[in-house]
């Protein structure tokens, strides 16, 4: 079972490293030709029925997965979930779902017309969780849906695979805090998401994260092509709970700021 866990992140990996070459050169560099520990790997999606959260959640649940948590974003209007792996070497995975039905009707429109191009056992597929984009979407739609929401114009211009993958800053050999993981990463070249400021969360939470802004990659809509924000990397460092296990759950108002890094205006 581990095997198979292990293959499933490796193609999400290099699906995700496609678009995304400077996770590759952070890697390289924070593991200093080592492999790093994923802390957690993220998805989104729509809850409309074919394709929403239990759906992705299943190709987890059927490898070895646990449901471990729920969040709400009320202003992002996301609803979310982790998983946990009994190996903790394997990554947790938060999936978020757009409630769609919050939206306008010309949202709503958009995005079911993206959805009903799929056919019903979609999610079926072996290789959903790097399946890409399934459905064909203007760029005028595009520019629609960011206007209102940035989450769902990145998740109709690049479909299904990994928004981000996530080093554990506690498994590092060479680092051991996350102030010295954004200074190499700065001296590196690479910018930081500084929406409600560079380090998301502290110790008091259990939990402290950061990230890149998301690269830059081409998109071929129907009507054109683009280059648009891709994919991001975060860093998260966690600290013991009260029985001296290391915190496993999420902060949802640091989480937030994190959801920023594909902003396509940082």
């Amino acid at each position: 079972m581990t095997t198979q866990v292990a293959q499933l992140f490796n193609n999400i990996w290099q699906q995700y490293i496609e678009v995304t070459p400077s996770a590759d050169k952070i890697h390289q560099l924070l593991g200093s030709g080592n492999d790093v520990i994923n802390d957690h790997v993220a998805y989104r999606t729509f809850n409309v029925a074919k394709i929403n959260l239990e759906k992705l959640a299943s190709h987890l649940t059927n490898i070895g997965y646990t449901e471990c948590g729920q969040y709400d974003f009320a202003a992002k209007k996301l609803t979310a979930k982790h998983f946990e792996h009994s190996n903790t070497t394997m990554p947790k995975v938060f999936i978020s779902e757009l409630r769609v039905e919050e939206f306008s009707p010309e949202i709503q429109n958009i995005i079911h017309n993206l959805v009903e191009q799929l056919p019903e056992s979609i999610s079926d597929q072996e290789d959903f969780l790097y399946l890409g984009r399934p459905w064909q979407v203007s760029s005028t739609d595009y520019q629609t849906l960011l206007a209102t929401s940035e989450y769902a114009a990145w998740l109709a211009a690049w479909g299904y695979r990994a928004n981000h993958f996530t080093v554990s800053i506690n498994h590092l050999d060479n680092f051991d805090c996350i102030v010295a993981v954004n200074d190499s990463l700065k001296k590196a070249g690479h910018t930081l998401n500084s929406t409600g400021g560079e380090i998301k969360g502290d110790e008091a939470v259990k939990l402290e994260q950061s990230s890149t802004l998301a690269d830059k990659a081409i998109v071929e809509f129907s009507d054109k092509r683009m280059e648009i924000p891709s994919c991001f990397y975060e860093f998260a460092k966690r600290y013991p709970q009260a029985d001296g296990e290391l915190y496993t759950g999420f902060v949802a108002a640091s989480a937030d700021k994190i959801f920023e890094s594909t902003n396509a205006i940082a």
